[in-house]
């Protein structure tokens, strides 16, 4: 059987897109929503953040940076390399991509080819777009760490954006305002970074 060691700079991105999603308002199993009433309250979403935080934070030194990036790397290929040979074969992929499906499915989130197409906008977006996009602009003072308070600071202004009419909390119909607005930047960004026929 073909061998071949795992690309890590691909398994960092995947990590950090998905961490990124605490700054996320959509309704899962294990979102925000803690209560499950439809609605997401300022305490909901600053508990959601510090729980996404703690795990990001892989070091616990209390910043995400290079560190916190590299012992995730690590921890991810080692869940793949079931056999300990250092390398990740086509079959230990495979089972790692699927095992990660499940697990996806069972906490009520996106899985298939609608999450892979947003996992590949969002890694494409790169500074100025997607998951990724709100991890970088998080980081205010441009270190390529965020802290805590960067991060607290980034769910409070992004919380703050969706709860339209500020009562602190956001409904389902703020959730979807939030995602149409977002859909319509994207569509904008693409529009003026089309090159002109």
């Amino acid at each position: 059987m073909r061998k071949f060691t795992f690309p890590l700079a691909l398994s960092a991105a995947a990590a950090l897109a998905v961490g990124a999603g605490g700054f996320a308002y959509a309704q899962t199993k294990t979102g925000p929503d803690a209560d499950g009433n439809g609605v997401v309250t300022r305490a909901e979403a600053t508990a959601h953040a510090a729980s996404r935080f703690a795990r990001m934070d892989a070091n616990q030194d209390g910043v995400i940076n290079a560190a916190d990036r590299e012992a995730r790397r690590s921890q991810m290929f080692a869940r793949m390399d079931t056999d300990g040979s250092g390398e990740v074969s086509e079959a230990e992929m495979t089972a790692a991509r699927e095992a990660r499906m499940e697990k996806r499915g069972e906490r009520g989130e996106m899985t298939g080819e609608k999450r892979g197409k947003r996992g590949h906008h969002a890694m494409k977006g790169g500074k100025r777009g997607g998951k990724m996009g709100h991890m970088m602009r998080a980081d205010t003072n441009g270190d390529k760490a965020i802290s805590r308070a960067e991060f607290d600071a980034a769910t409070q202004a992004r919380f703050a954006k969706a709860d339209t009419n500020n009562d602190g909390s956001i409904t389902q119909a703020e959730r979807t305002a939030a995602r149409e607005a977002m859909r319509a930047q994207r569509a904008e960004r693409k529009a003026a970074a089309a090159p002109a026929n």
